[in-house]
């Protein structure tokens, strides 16, 4: 059997990990923490930033994933993310495992509303996003420089079962399962580009499994057609059985918030991706592999299942 191990058991990596067990797949999950490991799992627990820890994690693998992505902070980041790759292009290399990293999109910056593909370069307008565009080139470099095997998957916002840090997660399930407004820290009237976190999942295992990758390092995921933030809460309301309220929260607002609640100071920087259409071309992912997202109506009634079972009482 091949062992796959994942960095990360977070709202990626946990049903990544479930869905390589269903192929048959031995899985290695390492995470920090010690508990909530999912059954069938190898579970090991450790810091990534630690070099000699990652060694003794891969060994033996196949394939490697990394799924980790520390306190949404830029000056975490800034420490962390350089390190985690470093250390894994470094283990998984030592076993010539091919290394599948899960990065998002924010080292595009603007594009004037341009869909992003794998040819949109890199033109970071955020801290954050230099950190990412930073961090990309090492895994990149690497790559042509034979030190290990890689390809990355990039992604958009996420929602859907176990997305509780996204937009559609804590700060909206709550309010509207108690039947207020939500509060959106977004411009809910522009088109934007969501990923459903089961394709995310979904997406990585076929970049982990598959034969051959036509020497592309790099793939945008594979995404539902673009919607507006509002049309995308909208999917909910047949399920819920009542419309779902959405307040914007204006730009001014998130740093003097941000006092409170860090999150908010750190998205303040983010907000472009909202001020102007942020759109996913998924076309080459499509074109060599035989997956297609979920449907939409799936999607929306598998997200507010989990999302009553993850806040409301029992």
């Amino acid at each position: 059997m091949e062992l796959h191990v994942i960095f990360g058991a977070g709202q990626i990596g946990t049903p990544l990990a479930e869905m390589l067990l269903a192929a048959g797949k031995q899985v290695r999950l390492v995470k920090r923490s010690s508990s909530g490991f999912p059954l069938g799992v190898e579970a090991l627990s450790g810091d990534a930033a630690d070099l000699a820890f990652c060694h003794n994690a891969c060994s033996g693998a196949s394939v490697v994933y990394h799924c980790m992505n520390p306190e949404y902070s830029a000056r975490i980041w800034e420490v962390l993310l350089p390190r985690y790759m470093d250390n894994l292009v470094a283990a998984a290399g030592n076993v010539g495992a091919r290394l599948v990293v899960l990065d998002n999109l924010y080292m595009l910056g603007k594009t004037d509303g341009k869909p992003m593909n794998e040819d949109t370069p890199a033109n970071p307008c955020s801290k954050k996003g230099e950190i990412r565009a930073s961090v990309a080139q090492r895994l990149f470099d690497a790559h042509r420089q034979g030190r290990v095997q890689a390809v990355c998957g990039r992604a958009a916002d996420f929602y859907g079962p176990g997305g509780r840090l996204t937009l559609f997660g804590d700060f909206f399930w709550k309010p509207v399962l108690s039947g207020k407004a939500a509060m959106m820290p977004a411009n809910q009237y522009v088109a934007h580009t969501y990923h459903y976190i089961p394709d995310v999942a979904r997406s990585l295992a076929t970049l982990g499994c598959a034969n051959e990758l036509s020497g592309n390092p790099l793939w945008m995921l594979p995404c539902q057609p673009v919607v507006t933030t509002r049309e995308l809460a909208c999917r909910f309301d047949p399920h819920l059985g009542r419309e779902i309220r959405i307040k914007s929260m204006p730009h001014w607002l998130l740093k003097p918030r941000g006092i409170v609640m860090p999150m908010m100071r750190e998205l303040a920087e983010m907000t472009y991706q909202w001020d102007e259409p942020f759109v996913v071309d998924d076309s080459r992912f499509r074109a060599n592999f035989d997956l297609r997202p979920a449907q939409i109506d799936e999607a929306a009634k598998a997200t507010l299942e989990w999302a009553r079972s993850a806040y409301l009482p029992r």
